[in-house]
């Protein structure tokens, strides 16, 4: 099961205040479901290729408003050949959807209304069916980090943007090139907190301890790395001073310098694995500091160059 399965599976076991739960419904049908009329009589029909979802559709309704449903699965026989459920309401469809406060904004196609999005316990529950019904979510323990929602119409694209903004969530839109709009988060922080507003709590748990883990993996490597980048910069500076050293001697010898530059050029020869601090610690008599080694090699290397033009 992937990671955003699971995250699903949490959601339709939580169990929610009834004017709560009406906001998740109400989402669910926006998202996923149609209207049509058959003799003047208005019919919802709600689908999903997702079992546990269709069982939290079919129950909200049952335990909200009591009410006769139609249950029917069909399966595809292209691609996925899934399975399909279908929830259809054909008996007070009208007064449910006025009661979940989206009768208007299905009849007409314009945004919901804003005692959903100005209260906070209903934006939850309202993006927690908005989720359910079309959103999806990275594994932490992939690549990249990224959560989205998307929908068929703009407006409907809209209100989930407008909700992830009530909790500053900083989404992102994006319209398709096949169709379809897209509401979605990429920053780790962001798609966590969006997991504990609409109640995956568990799920959030197991996002954050992937994330700590990886995130602590990537900080190790990356210190590796740097330290191994600094070691590198080192051996190909003694390197560098030990040909210079070795020309120097080669040329005019070592005993015909003044002794400063002998003491280091011999304490390098010594130890090619040394840091320039390192140098000046080792240089026999009394030490000296990083910056003053890092002067007596300059000599060193400048010496070699004018050895090299003449």
């Amino acid at each position: 099961m992937s990671y955003a399965s699971e995250v699903k599976k949490e959601l339709t076991m939580l169990e929610v205040h009834p004017e709560h739960a009406k906001a998740e419904l109400a989402a669910l049908i926006r998202l996923n479901g149609s209207i049509s009329r058959k003799k003047e009589k208005l019919i919802v029909t709600v689908q999903t290729e997702n079992a546990a979802i269709a069982r939290r559709i079919y129950s909200l309704l049952k335990d909200l408003f009591d009410l006769q449903l139609e249950v029917s699965v069909r399966r595809r026989m292209k691609l996925k050949k899934n399975n399909v459920y279908f929830i259809r309401l054909a008996k007070e469809a009208e007064n449910v959807l006025r009661e979940l406060e989206i009768l208007e904004s299905m009849l007409e196609g314009i945004n919901l209304p804003t005692n959903i999005k100005e209260n906070e316990q209903k934006a939850r529950s309202y993006l927690r069916g908005a989720f359910l019904a079309r959103g999806s979510v990275n594994s932490p323990e992939t690549s990249s980090y990224h959560l989205e929602i998307h929908s068929n119409s703009e407006v409907l694209n809209q209100d989930n943007f407008d909700l992830m903004e009530v909790f500053e969530l900083n989404p992102k839109i994006h319209e398709r090139k096949n169709g379809g709009y897209m509401t979605y988060l990429k920053e780790a922080e962001k798609i966590a907190d969006f997991l504990g507003i609409i109640g995956a709590n568990n799920s959030l748990f197991r996002f954050e301890d992937i994330r700590i883990v990886r995130d602590m993996r990537n900080s190790v490597n990356r210190l590796v790395n740097c330290e191994q980048a600094n070691l590198n910069k080192t051996v190909d500076a003694a390197t560098r001073q030990i040909e210079a050293i070795l020309l120097i001697d080669e040329k005019i010898g070592l005993d015909n310098v003044d002794e400063k530059t002998e003491q280091i050029a011999r304490t390098r020869i010594r130890h090619p694995e040394a840091s320039l601090k390192e140098l000046g610690e080792l240089v026999p008599g009394k030490a000296i500091s990083k910056s003053a080694a890092n002067h007596r090699m300059r000599k060193i290397t400048k010496m070699a160059e004018e050895l090299l033009e003449n």
